[in-house]
């Protein structure tokens, strides 16, 4: 039994800098906002901005640590690491999906004491003007980052903080103006104290999905779970065209993702004596070949053996 792997090239690529950029990018839009919504936030009361400033610092701590993440991934395989630290990717999104819940726990327990305690007073106009303005820009950056870094993992973790941001100020323009309705009206005026706890408990449930999708993807990798179901038909309908080709058997196959790395066993049990070593490595050109155009660094290992057991 023979076998072959191909290892992802230890130079610097061009898609790991346009995801740096990206981050970047995230990071300095990130720190403008968050500005601006902590000064809005102590100046208007409105605990609903305060907690959209919290969200936005939050995230450039986590883009800060993507961009660090991004760097040591792309240094490839060192003497320390034979195989690299792709594994920091599915890590660094679990990272951001654990902070992003503590956020969202810490808002929701803060909005359910203002309730109780009677709601508070809150400018409608103002959190509406904040709202409308960063959910345009929020907008913006969700359709502008993955444009930056097509396929990044990271940068489709960090696009997700930004829609789920853009979801929240849409939510906070939508509850001030009806604040600004129920003003008008003396019989539901007292609603509006409770509007900006609403408005924040509201905001924590349509974010909840965000955090919950990183973790499974994060630790899912981590765990070294199956490939997305999308990957896994792509290399099955591979393995399936050159089994036709060969005329082989039904492969035993264990695949599984890390990052950008995508790990491929495919065990082919033939009978003895009717191998050799270069029409095996023809087998191994010919899958190879075909996943790399699937766009990962492919850690593959092909083996044809007469002993099946050596394959389970």
């Amino acid at each position: 039994m023979t076998s072959s792997e191909t290892r992802p090239p230890l130079q610097p690529t061009s898609a790991a800098s346009t995801e740096r950029r990206a981050l970047v990018v995230s990071m300095a839009v990130s720190l403008g906002m968050a500005t601006v919504a902590v000064v809005w936030g102590i100046i208007t009361g409105a605990r609903i901005v305060l907690f959209d400033g919290v969200y936005l610092l939050l995230g450039i701590g986590l883009s800060w640590f993507s961009l660090r993440v991004s760097k040591t991934v792309e240094a490839g395989p060192t003497a320390r690491y034979p195989f690299g630290r792709e594994s920091l990717t599915p890590f660094a999104i679990a990272i951001q999906g654990l902070a992003l819940v503590g956020t969202l726990v810490y808002a929701a327990a803060d909005a359910v004491v203002i309730i109780r305690e009677g709601g508070s007073e809150v400018a409608p106009l103002a959190v509406a003007g904040y709202g409308f303005i960063t959910a345009a820009i929020g907008i913006a950056v969700t359709i502008l980052l993955p444009k930056l870094a097509k396929g990044s993992e990271l940068i489709e973790a960090e696009a997700s903080q930004w829609k789920a941001g853009a979801g929240l100020s849409v939510v906070m323009t939508v509850g001030a103006v009806a604040a600004l309705m129920l003003a008008n009206v003396p019989s539901l005026s007292g609603i509006i104290r409770y509007i900006d706890p609403i408005l924040v408990l509201v905001a924590v449930l349509l974010l909840a999905p965000v955090p919950i999708k990183l973790l499974r993807t994060g630790f899912g990798e981590l765990l070294e779970a199956a490939p997305p179901a999308d990957i896994q038909a792509a290399v099955h309908n591979i393995l399936a065209e050159v089994q036709l080709s060969f005329g082989l058997d039904d492969p035993i196959v264990r695949m599984h993702k890390i990052g950008k790395r995508l790990y491929l066993e495919a065990d082919f049990v033939v009978l003895a004596g009717e191998w050799d070593v270069s029409e095996e490595d023809k087998v191994r050109r010919a899958i190879i070949s075909r996943v790399e155009t699937l766009g990962y660094d492919l850690w593959a290992n092909v083996e044809l053996t007469t002993d099946r057991d050596l394959a389970i």
